[in-house]
């Protein structure tokens, strides 16, 4: 059996394929077309894992690409999507486009095609600020940036298409993941690049907000395992730690494994706009454990650690001295 992955040139999906193709999955990577033709994170994948994989490139905005690239597939993982926030004040139409439209392209096709499974990933920012905690799936639904409310609407198009045309669909949510291979419009990379750049000034936003950070290689089992039960089929599923730490905590415990002498100073272009800021996200991963018996493997000590020897090694990938939206 056939599993095409979108996205998979990128963070997560990279992951997703690599560790299918250990595993012996038969695996087609959707990439984002480029002119330049380079395939993202998949091109520094070792040359024994690459060889196995189909790669395609194309864009997940042309329904007939996606068609043709889903052909033959058995199980598809949608992860091709926009998510940095900050671009998304700036380009709400691409995420309109991207995020909903994108999504709505593989559910047409899949339908066409009788896809067995078929998961799609949202995003725990589809939640905002926690009213309760930890945050299950039937938490209220915000929309707190052109991002988040795009990926609202990709998953209630995702929900109905699952109760109109009764088709194997899942929603994967996963919470804040990290670790190797993250870009650095994310927090942990922004941290860790500018201290092994030396900086002695951490330039970072707001440090009140907590988040719960999922390690890649967890949030990939999560996608595996619910990929492989059918009582996973028509649920929308959280992956999460049920933990949770600010971002002056994480970026304080950064400094202190690079460099001690270093200090954060407040960046305004860093800040969300105050109604837009998600203060608090922390997951409830209670249904995806009684779904599967998954529960995260790695501490973030583990996984921190891991990250910063990644970085340390691709700085190259990483520019510290600008900020990356």
């Amino acid at each position: 059996m056939k599993t095409l992955i979108t996205g998979a040139d990128g963070f997560i999906g990279s992951h997703l394929t690599e560790e299918l193709v250990k595993s012996g999955a038969d695996v087609r990577a959707f990439v984002f077309y480029n002119s330049f033709g380079t395939r993202g994170w998949i091109d520094s994948l070792p040359d024994d894992i690459k060889n196995e994989i189909e790669i395609v490139a194309g864009d997940i905005r042309d329904p007939y690409f996606v068609k043709s690239a889903m052909l033959g597939v058995d199980t598809i993982h949608h992860l091709a999507a926009l998510i940095a926030i900050p671009y998304s004040y700036v380009a709400p139409d691409n995420y309109v486009d991207t995020n909903i439209k994108g999504t709505l392209n593989i559910l047409n096709a899949a339908r066409e095609l009788d896809t067995r499974r078929i998961l799609i990933t949202s995003t725990s920012e589809v939640y905002g600020t926690a009213q309760t905690v930890p945050i299950s799936e039937k938490h209220p639904y915000q929309g707190q940036s052109p991002y988040s409310a795009s990926k609202i609407g990709a998953d209630r198009m995702v929900e109905a298409f699952y109760r109109s045309f009764d088709m194997g669909i899942s929603i994967i949510r996963p919470f804040n993941t990290y670790g190797p291979r993250q870009s650095a419009r994310a927090v942990i990379p922004t941290i860790i690049s500018q201290l092994l750049a030396g900086y002695d000034k951490i330039k970072l936003g707001s440090l009140s907000p907590t988040r719960d950070f999922v390690y890649v290689k967890d949030t990939v089992y999560g996608f595996i395992e619910i990929a492989k039960h059918d009582n996973c089929i028509g649920k929308e599923i959280n992956i999460a730690t049920m933990s949770e730490i600010s971002i002056g905590t994480l970026a304080k415990k950064l400094i202190n494994l690079i460099n001690p002498d270093a200090n954060i100073i407040s960046d305004e272009i860093r800040f969300r706009p105050e109604n837009s800021e998600v203060e608090r996200l922390l997951g409830d991963n209670s249904l995806l454990y009684s779904l599967v018996g998954w529960k995260p493997d790695t501490s973030i000590d583990v996984g921190l650690a891991e990250t910063i020897e990644f970085i340390r090694n691709n700085m190259e990938q990483y520019r510290a001295s600008i900020y990356n939206m």
